[in-house]
């Protein structure tokens, strides 16, 4: 659970246990004074999505590796957090643009810029959707699937100010409006429109044009992700961003009660850390510090998704 100051974590140990524990959200991006002005906060939040969110995961696979008998060093997690960010370049910000290139330029010539500009939008969304479609079908990730659908299912009844309990959470749906999954949908549409910038330039210009332009599109991303969750109540407003709802129904799965008792410890934690408190009637899952993190990171966060 992401708040403004401190991001809540919860999962199931090895062991059946529940542990917990906070990351306080302090980067040098945090501490600008920028951190929470338009346009800059989509920059945060990309660091978050891509930096943060490995990272825990990574720590989730450690915990639950060495269950196992295995340990995962730091080297390991710092490697799998800088190929993660090269896969993410090289399949969804350049790959796209190399098959465009070389699609166009065999049927109708590499002088038509617009044309393989377009053909590189939709090679880019159509690899996008494949890509969540395949690890979707890894056990694993759909489990991650799963306890995202849990995490948006108590949120909604926390919007709602309901007790959160399994039986009242499992009444909401699984999607909702301010996932990471529509700020991705969000953000492969308007890296189509920022990318047109340079259609026609030199490959070296194209390539390194895009990387660079990365922020911007995420900068424009989120401000368009806040006006949507904003006016979702708007007819025309939430027609524009179904996509990323439908795009959900595979990054969300429905959670088993196990799930929901952990997004519930991970809410109840990110509630302590403001001062707040779940509302009458919630459930209190048993849970423990996250032992490897002793000291470090006591059990608490601040709500919210990204």
């Amino acid at each position: 659970m992401r708040g403004r100051d401190s991001v809540a974590v919860a999962l199931r140990h090895p062991d059946g246990v529940i542990r917990t524990a906070t990351e306080p959200l302090d980067s040098i991006l945090h501490r600008s004074r920028f951190a929470r002005t338009p346009f800059f906060r989509g920059v945060v939040l990309l660091y978050e999505t891509l930096v943060i969110g490995t990272r825990w995961l990574m720590r989730s696979g450690t915990l639950a590796a060495a269950g196992e008998g295995v340990a995962l060093g730091r080297g390991a997690i710092a490697g799998t957090l800088l190929f993660t960010l090269l896969v993410a370049v090289g399949v969804f910000v350049l790959a796209p643009l190399f098959l465009a290139r070389a699609a166009t330029s065999s049927l109708v010539g590499s002088n038509d810029v617009l044309l393989q500009h377009l053909v590189e939008g939709l090679i880019r969304i159509a690899v996008f959707v494949a890509y969540l479609m395949l690890v979707s079908l890894a056990p694993d990730i759909r489990r991650v699937f799963r306890y995202h659908g849990a995490e948006h299912m108590t949120i909604h009844a926390l919007e709602h100010d309901e007790p959160l309990t399994v039986e009242r959470i499992r009444r909401y749906p699984t999607a909702h409006p301010r996932c990471g999954t529509e700020f991705l949908v969000v953000f492969v549409i308007v890296s189509i429109l920022v990318f047109s910038l340079l259609a026609g330039q030199s490959l070296l210009v194209s390539i390194v044009g895009r990387i660079v332009l990365i922020p911007v599109v995420a900068a424009i991303s989120y401000e368009l992700l806040r006006f949507g969750a904003r006016y979702r109540g708007n007819t025309l407003v939430r027609w524009t961003f179904m996509p990323g709802i439908w795009l959900q129904l595979i990054t969300t799965k429905p959670p088993d009660d196990d799930m929901i008792e952990v997004a519930v410890a991970s809410m109840r934690a990110a509630l302590a850390v403001s001062g707040d408190e779940a509302p009458a009637g919630s459930l209190d899952p048993v849970h423990l510090p996250m032992f490897e993190q002793s000291g470090a990171m006591p059990a608490a966060g601040d709500a919210g998704d990204a």
